[in-house]
């Protein structure tokens, strides 16, 4: 099993599991991995599922359960035209940069039926550190910028959504819409962290 296969059944298998007569929306089909696990458990449950990719993978599978849509997740005008109006899961797996992902959260979260579940893949930079296994720049990068943005938006909407994290594999976000609310906007995270305080005490440890 690879690891994003284990990773798909450690989590996103679990936030699916309670879904009937819903709709799921897909952002990146990657091989049809993800999109196989949604359309296995919409074919049991009465749900539908909407992929979108800006590769053309209509032909992948025949399912009447299924839409592909050839597109880019930010050309908002033109998918909001071809889906529902409410949906019980989005999963976000395209294009890890941090402003992007920030980008697609604030168009697509007013789509999520209040409870609803909004999913971002790779937030964890971790197996993509230098001298690992999987040593990548541009992921380590991108992940640990994702990561950080999506603390911000949350920083500015605890009572908005809950938020929680899997660090299987790359990793994955987990919000969790509490209200109908339109998302505030995100705020930067201030910590003590470089604070004389902070630094004094760090003093202190070390003398210890």
């Amino acid at each position: 099993m690879s690891e994003y296969k284990y990773k798909l059944d450690k989590t996103i298998a679990k936030e699916i599991q309670n879904l009937r007569n819903s709709n799921i929306l897909e952002f990146g089909v990657r091989k049809g991995i993800s999109t196989r696990l949604f359309l296995d458990h919409a074919n049991k449950t009465n749900c539908k599922l909407y992929s979108v990719d800006n590769v053309d993978y209509s032909t992948m599978l025949d399912d009447k359960n299924w839409k592909f849509i050839k597109d880019r997740d930010d050309n908002f005008d033109n998918i909001k035209k071809q889906i529902p109006s409410e949906f019980d899961l989005i999963y976000l797996d395209t294009l890890h940069e941090a402003e992007h992902v920030k980008k697609i959260i604030y168009n697509y979260f007013n789509l999520l039926t209040q409870n609803g579940t909004f999913i971002i893949d790779d937030i964890s930079h971790l197996p993509y550190l230098k001298n690992s296994k999987r040593t990548n720049f541009y992921c380590e990068i991108n992940n640990l910028e994702t990561f950080k943005i999506i603390l911000e938006i949350y920083n500015n909407n605890q009572e908005n959504f809950d938020l929680s994290f899997s660090f299987i594999d790359s990793g994955n976000a987990i919000l969790k819409r509490k209200t109908m609310k339109n998302l505030n906007p995100s705020k930067k995270i201030v910590t003590r962290e470089y604070s004389f305080k902070n630094i004094i005490r760090q003093i202190l440890l070390r003398k210890k």
